[in-house]
């Protein structure tokens, strides 16, 4: 008997390591979940074409499509899931203000508005005023598609070239817990309004 309970002890004590080993590591498989970001490859040059495209994730995986065909007839572009959902949709606002865009849900409900600041020294800056939430500040290099974007201080997503070798894509890095189609969609609208106004200047330049 004495040999039996001994037998017993240790295989609990054995379950016992075993138990807590599986819950480090269950613990450190969601601290690893929680911190990982999110990596969306585009396309630039088929932004400006006025078509279909599809955001990819970093395996080259089709996540979500972006319909470009009512970009020619009012500066529209719908963002749809695998299955043709419609998500959001960047709209152009005939304002008096240049540069400003408005996102906005698949009802048409407005999410936020991307407008280019007014005073920005230094660098150039892009202004997001999201509805019922904190504005973000989007700061850097957008022609050569580098730059960063906060909320207050912290930097909730990056938009890079670095992560891939072709020159025409760059992708969209975005922190855990955040709303990815709204951030996809600032860094196309601001894709589309900095390169237009980049444009814009190119053919000035050339008409004098």
């Amino acid at each position: 008997m004495g040999l039996r309970v001994e037998g017993v002890t240790q295989v609990v004590a054995v379950l016992h390591i075993r138990s807590e080993t599986n819950l480090v590591a269950v613990f450190m498989l969601q601290r690893l979940l929680q911190f990982t970001t999110n990596r969306y490859k585009i396309c630039q040059n088929l932004i400006s074409i006025g078509d279909d495209f599809w955001i990819e994730n970093e395996e080259g995986k089709r996540v979500f499509k972006v319909d470009g065909k009512v970009l020619r007839i009012r500066n529209t572009l719908v963002f749809e899931d695998v299955n043709g959902k419609k998500l959001a949709q960047i709209q152009e606002r005939l304002l008096t203000i240049k540069d400003t865009m408005a996102i906005e849900d698949a009802d048409g409900d407005q999410l936020a508005v991307v407008k280019k600041a007014l005073i920005a020294p230094l660098r150039d800056r892009w202004d997001v005023k999201v509805k019922n939430g904190p504005a973000l500040d989007v700061q850097g290099d957008f022609l050569d598609h580098e730059y960063s974007i906060k909320q207050g201080r912290n930097k909730i997503a990056e938009v890079s070239k670095k992560w891939f070798s072709l020159t025409d894509t760059y992708g969209v890095e975005i922190n855990p817990g955040q709303n990815d189609i709204l951030i996809l969609a600032v860094a196309i609208a601001i894709d589309m309004m900095a390169h237009d106004d980049d444009g814009k200047k190119r053919k000035d330049r050339k008409g004098r």
